[in-house]
């Protein structure tokens, strides 16, 4: 197989070792296996781009929306000097994948080519306010605005006009900066500041007041931001859902990050700001999402609910731009990942049909139809429907008209054209006519038998629908193995519209039919003539000794788990497994634990001291080298202590709870409470020294020095000195 591939991807590599061609061929059986990428983006990267093309081509067309491999292919090219292929890279990638690494490749791109021009600086600052336009939201677009402010204080201004001119664009960015949440936003709103007092200290304070709200909100919000994004990786190719636990880690933490900006966390009333963020956020978790058609609907759903709502605010131009953009998510989708995503069309086909582009539904429908590896059954029956809707029954038969043609297309086609004239036209023939136009190619598969049956039954045609019986059975295009189910419904029709006679000659045809299942199990056919939906004659035990589930030739109905109930269908399977384990392991034979002995270790074991053979054993190493650390039992002559009474005693007797003293604190911590009593007990001491005539200067020393002031303002200042 490599050699088959080698002259289209390896083309003059030369030699190729084992793990490159490894690489391929898990590449070729899993074209999204990214191991598999990374071992040969290495390899390619040693050789020449002109080798190497080739490769970088199927990498950017797997990964379409990878701004890191689009990144890698563009460097090569830049490396070898090869401008006008990057320029055309830039064309095909740079408007759709808002990667902030693919966004400073290109302006250094810009920087690097055009430095030469007259006209650099225009261009540049062109480059620069494009990259804000689309980046400028990014929590790491920090390095972009300082850039460009860089750049443009470096500009050469000549007489007073042009100084102005540069100090009012420098002033412009900072200003539109530092209300951007983002990384080290406070560092730009430093350099605001000291650019501000360098220019005009009178004015600057003003300045910086009128935007000191604005940055304050902008340092709040830029917090949370990093916080709520922090471990998302960005960086990650879009792959097919493999509902990994990282991978659904990833999903809820996008979904956390866009339900955030939607709450408006700068708390602006400024629609078109939330919209714009909103829509940044979506296109970034699109990146790393692409193939998860539910981001694709989000995204197109809620700029079609913004575009409402600017329209009953009275402002068109920007209704019309959202509506504009919805279309373009659904455009890109279908384009990219979800080329083959029926949802995704039909909700694209709504969307058209919703602004009155019933030629553009068309055209939607037509395209899906269009793919070969698709089952269109369900296409044709959406634009049937879509057809009736639009321009009338006519259209709708002219689709159904299409689809019986389509060799692909399956027996539900037949089913819904004939539904759709029973309701909407409201005759019952016609109708009837289309399941027998289809149950001349469908008579052998059972589902489009039991639609018709159910049809028939919902009309209350018991003649017709007894002779639909007997021909089904009777012609043999179908299956034994197959016909269960339409022997069910049989018995059922009969025991709801026949007698009893009736009843008993359908149960004897078909234990006749099943003989070799269904021999000794005539109870088990009782039980379906007795019972009604999920209520059964019978208790569940009784049910499976009768053999009641053998004959049973129902399908199970597996219920459909919401998608934001990840964890409680994860839980509701792990259940289930559990359950089923429980019930395995109730038919398999356990040991009678009540028979079991204790396990008595012995010092010595003497053989046939156990009534099982085995049952005494030696102690372990680390017990027995415990015991001969232990004095001999003779050592010990008393007292004994019985433990029982000694237990008795320590539960019965009172032990009184200690005394409290309260212990008076001497430090500045002192309540107001304790140190007014400290200071009545020095004044009544210092009287009775004085009135004895025992007090001296030492003695007032002494106890000046003993008990210091709580707060010393002389001490601590000469403490500070000496520091």
């Amino acid at each position: 197989m490599a050699t088959d591939t080698r002259p289209a991807l390896f083309t003059g590599w030369g030699f190729i070792p084992d793990k490159v061609k490894k690489a391929q061929k898990k590449m070729e059986a899993y074209p999204f296996d990214v191991d598999a990428w990374g071992i040969l983006l290495r390899e390619a990267q040693n050789q020449g781009v002109e080798k190497a093309r080739n490769l970088y081509e199927l990498l950017v067309s797997t990964f379409s929306n990878s701004g890191r491999y689009w990144k890698i292919y563009i460097e090569q090219e830049m490396k070898h000097k090869n401008y006008e292929r990057v320029e055309k890279l830039f064309q095909r990638c740079l408007m759709k994948i808002l990667n902030i690494d693919l966004w400073k490749c290109y302006l250094n791109y810009v920087k690097e080519t055009k430095g030469g021009l007259a006209t650099f600086r225009e261009k540049m600052a062109q480059a620069y306010d494009f990259a804000l336009d689309k980046m400028g939201m990014d929590i790491q677009s920090h390095s972009i605005w300082n850039d460009y402010i860089q750049f443009l204080k470096a500009v050469e201004a000549v007489g007073s006009y042009a100084e102005n001119q540069r100090i009012t664009a420098v002033r412009r960015v900072y200003q539109r900066g530092i209300c951007n949440p983002m990384t080290n936003v406070e560092g730009l709103w430093k350099e605001y500041t000291n650019y501000e007092n360098g220019i005009n200290p009178i004015i600057a304070q003003k300045m910086v007041d009128d935007r000191g709200r604005d940055y304050m909100n902008a340092r709040r919000v830029a917090k949370e931001y990093e916080a709520l994004t922090k471990g998302l990786n960005r960086s990650a190719p879009s792959v097919p859902p493999t509902s990994t636990l990282e991978e659904l880690k990833q999903v809820e933490l996008w979904k956390k990050y866009i339900q955030w900006e939607k709450s408006n966390p700068l708390r602006t009333e400024d629609k078109t700001l939330i919209t714009k963020r909103v829509m940044f956020a979506y296109e970034q978790c699109l990146l790393c999402l692409g193939f998860h058609p539910d981001i694709w609907y989000e995204d197109a759903l809620f700029l079609e609910n913004s575009s409402k709502e600017f329209t009953e605010k009275g402002d068109m131009n920007n209704a019309k731009v959202f509506n504009d953009e919805a279309a373009s998510v659904f455009e890109r989708a279908i384009s990219g990942p979800m080329k083959t995503n029926m949802l995704i069309y039909f909700a694209y086909a709504d969307f058209e049909e919703g602004r009155m582009k019933f030629d553009k539904v068309h055209s939607i429908f037509k395209r899906l139809i269009g793919i070969q590896e698709n089952d269109p059954t369900l296409a044709y029956i959406q634009y049937m429907k879509f057809g009736r809707r639009a321009e009338g029954i006519k259209e709708a038969r002219l689709i159904f008209k299409k689809a019986r043609e389509d060799p692909r297309s399956k027996h539900q086609i037949f089913v819904a054209a004939a539904l759709m004239e029973y309701y909407f036209s409201k005759d019952a023939q016609i109708a009837i006519k289309i399941f027998e136009l289809g149950l001349r190619k469908y008579e052998g598969t059972p589902e489009y038998v039991l639609a018709y049956i159910d049809y028939l039954s919902h009309l209350n045609e018991d003649n017709n629908t007894r002779v639909l019986f007997e021909r089904v059975l009777t012609s043999g295009h179908l299956p034994e193995d197959k016909t269960g189910e339409i022997w069910l419904k049989f018995q059922d029709f009969e025991a709801n519209c026949g007698d009893l006679n009736s009843i008993v000659k359908v149960e004897k045809r078909r234990l006749a039919t099943f003989k070799d299942e269904s021999s000794h199990k005539e109870a088990a056919l009782l039980v379906d003539r007795h019972r009604f939906l999920d209520l059964y004659p019978c208790t569940q035990t009784e049910l499976k000794a009768l053999g009641y589930t053998d004959i049973l030739a129902k399908p199970s109905v597996v219920p459909v788990a919401s998608v934001n109930n990840t964890e409680a269908a994860v839980a509701a399977e792990v259940k289930a497994e559990e359950e089923e384990t429980e019930k395995k392991l109730a038919d398999c034979p356990r040991p009678d634990l009540s028979q079991m002995l204790p396990f008595r270790p012995r010092k010595v074991a003497r053989i046939g001291s156990h009534i099982v053979p085995g049952g005494e054993f030696p102690l372990p190493p680390a017990a027995s080298h415990t015991i001969t650390l232990l004095p001999p039992p003779l050592s010990f002559q008393g007292p004994f202590v019985r433990v029982d009474e000694l237990m008795r005693l320590m539960a019965e007797c009172t032990i009184p709870e200690p005394k409290v003293e309260e212990v008076p604190v001497t430090n500045g911590a002192t309540e107001a409470g304790d140190g007014s009593q400290d200071a009545d007990t020095t004044k009544r001491k210092r009287a009775a020294d004085d009135s004895t005539g025992k007090a001296n200067e030492d003695s007032d020393e002494e106890e000046s020095s003993q008990k210091a002031p709580a707060r010393d303002i002389y001490r601590s200042r000469q403490q500070k000195r000496a520091k």
